[in-house]
């Protein structure tokens, strides 16, 4: 997937973008997990009375996800834990 919009929005937040290699599951795993995880605990977790209703849901989720979700490749840990100064508190 290339577009220039993304790209754009990415560089204005300095982000860099990285790209995996396609066939490659040693650098696509991480990604194929967190799409299942997706499907198995957000998109198909409950039912949705409407798409709306499914994407006003995934804040609250991904929030979860990431500060709250012991992840067992990081220990029991949330992902947000491996970040410091997530809250910029510390500058």
């Amino acid at each position: 997937y290339k577009s220039h919009a993304w790209r754009d929005a990415l560089a204005t937040e300095g982000i860099a973008h990285k790209r995996t290699r396609p066939y490659r599951p040693q650098t696509n795993g991480k990604v194929e997990r967190f799409n299942r995880t997706l499907l198995d605990e957000w998109a198909y977790a409950r039912p949705y009375r409407t798409e709306q209703e499914r994407r006003d849901a995934y804040p609250a989720w991904l929030h979860t996800y990431n500060h709250h979700r012991g992840h067992t490749a990081l220990a029991g840990k949330p992902p947000a834990s491996r970040i410091p100064n997530l809250t910029g508190q510390n500058t």
